[in-house]
């Protein structure tokens, strides 16, 4: 218990951090805080709110969420997931009011991972956080094509259906030189990484937009002729004093906020285990989400989370600890120092093509489209929940998904019971089934046999994956997956199941499935999660199969 609330920062510390391991860090996190520049500015900017904000949150809640997180290499900042609440908020409540939204969330947020609600977060079905992902990315994209295109039209409307009609009737107006740089910019931003990964294209995108629009003198609008300058200094921190009436008020958006920013954390805390093979701490990484957020709050920010892009961008320049994320934080605090000045000559086409990416690589196509593969009652909370965000609301998708995804399994749980009930009745009455002793005289040493027993769905399926993941050992290159009473899978259990055989695949271990039933053996065949030969009929050709695995 004590450990889980220390942070990862002081655990790095205590174990000490060599001088070549620091260095990566320093260099990843220079890297990082270069990235996160455009995304900053262009997530507050589309959010509602000046670009300094996002500059602002990037700083204090990245600072606050490397040095305080679960996480070794969690980054943390404004992120493209937050602009759908944050543009609703602003619009009905003002800045102000987004402002202690925000400093209520942190709050919320720090609850619960006091009350260690981490853990039951990563029980959100795989469906339903692909459906909102996707839905936040559509909307994305739609907060950008008036900025993408030029357009000259008045304020945005932020209902979805209602904003694509305004768009309609001002296509009229597109500014051909806006349209250039967007195109320009997702194209840099696309594929400048075949040239050289040192340099984010996005970075790239800005620098030849921006030179291009100033010194061409080209009619487009800019981050300084729609917000004038961006302030070179941080500002005052001022603390909240919140009446019962204001949290009354503001308590449902400072839920979706907290519901929100908990949930991306999570998730890219996961994302970020799986990459380097470590574990993070969940309610502990709450816990400074929370405690970011208000200090966030205090300097005029706008909410923060962990950003799944930047982190993988920590990561693969060699960042191994909450260094980097420090480092990345106090780079964006030297730019802003220094280069402030120059960034209002931005165009304001540019961010929005950076967006336009950002949405693009958040709505996970491929992801999305492989959930057809799985059944009908995936499909269900996938399209609800994609369809709620994107026409509705996010909170309302998440709530209707959850009921939706949890009345569906109980169908399903129904069906697989009538099933079992049948095949049992055909066996020999008050027979138990015999234990791995009983049946399995000598196992090989370097296989390791694991039974799962029960429905492999989303409430289990973390559970599943935390536990292989503890018990392979160095001494094992088999893993045989014992699926004999495993009724039913759903499109969760697939993708942890996925993750499984490719995290054995890079220590070199080769599952075998084992037992596994005709539903599900189609359904990992349509999904191309295993090869075929690696699925046996019973436990004993399996090891049979696993022998001949050990000899070739």
């Amino acid at each position: 218990m004590k450990s889980e609330f220390t942070p990862k920062l002081i655990t790095v510390l205590k174990e000490g951090i060599s001088r070549k391991a620091l260095s990566r860090d320093i260099l990843s996190g220079i890297i990082v805080g270069i990235v996160a520049l455009p995304l900053c500015i262009a997530f507050a900017i589309a959010s509602g709110v000046s670009p300094e904000k996002g500059l602002i949150t990037g700083i204090v809640a990245g600072f606050a969420i490397s040095a305080l997180g679960g996480s070794r290499v969690q980054i943390g900042g404004p992120t493209g997931a937050f602009i759908v609440i944050l543009y609703s908020i602003v619009e009905e409540y003002g800045i102000e009011g987004l402002t202690i939204a925000t400093f209520l969330a942190g709050f919320l947020l720090m609850l619960m991972g006091f009350l260690q609600f981490g853990r039951l977060l990563k029980y959100f079905p795989y469906t339903l956080i692909t459906g909102f992902t996707a839905g936040i990315a559509v909307i994305i994209f739609s907060s950008q094509v008036k900025d993408l295109l030029g357009l000259e039209m008045g304020q945005v409307p932020a209902p979805f259906i209602e904003k694509w009609v305004a768009y309609t009737g001002h296509f009229g107006s597109i500014n051909p030189y806006a349209l250039a740089i967007g195109l320009g910019t997702i194209l840099l931003t696309l594929f400048f990484g075949r040239i050289t990964t040192k340099i984010p294209g996005s970075l790239v995108a800005i620098v030849v937009a921006t030179a291009a629009a100033f010194y061409l003198q080209l009619p487009v609008e800019t981050i300084g002729s729609r917000f004038g300058d961006i302030p070179n200094t941080l500002p005052t921190p001022r603390l909240y004093t919140v009446s019962l009436e204001t949290i009354q008020q503001l308590l449902q958006p400072a839920l979706a906020i907290a519901l929100l920013g908990g949930i991306e954390s999570l998730l890219s805390a996961v994302v970020a285990d799986g990459m380097i093979g470590g574990r993070h701490r969940s309610n502990m990484e709450l816990v400074a989400q929370g405690g970011a957020n208000i200090l966030s709050a205090m300097f005029g920010g706008i909410p923060a989370t962990g950003a799944i892009a930047r982190t993988a961008t920590n990561i693969k320049n060699g960042g191994r600890t909450p260094v980097a994320g420090i480092v990345h934080a106090l780079t964006l605090l030297l730019i802003m120092l220094v280069a402030s000045p120059l960034a209002k000559h931005i165009p304001l086409a540019c961010l929005a093509g950076i967006l336009v990416v950002v949405a693009y690589n958040m709505s996970e196509l491929h992801a999305f489209f492989s959930i057809f593969k799985t059944t009908r009652y995936d499909i269900a909370v996938l399209l609800a929940t994609f369809f709620l965000t994107v026409v509705f609301d996010l909170v309302v998708a998440i709530e209707i998904g959850m009921v939706l995804a949890a009345f569906l399994f109980m169908k399903r749980m129904a069906d697989a019971t009538n099933l079992g009930q049948s095949m049992l009745s055909e066996g020999p009455a008050g027979e138990e089934e015999p234990t791995f002793e009983q049946e399995l005289k000598a196992i090989p040493r370097n296989i390791l046999i694991y039974e799962i027993n029960g429905p492999l769905f989303f409430g289990a399926a973390q559970k599943f994956s935390d536990t292989l993941k503890n018990i392979i050992g160095d001494q094992h290159n088999i893993l045989i997956l014992r699926m004999r009473n495993v009724p039913m899978i759903d499109a969760t259990g697939l993708q942890r199941l996925r993750e499984i055989i490719l995290f054995m695949q890079s220590r070199k271990v080769q599952v075998v499935l084992s037992g596994v039933n005709e539903s599900i053996r189609a359904q990992l065949s349509k999904m191309n999660i295993i090869d075929e030969a690696h699925i046996r009929p019973d436990v004993q050709d399996a090891l049979k199969y696993a022998a001949g695995l050990n000899r070739g």
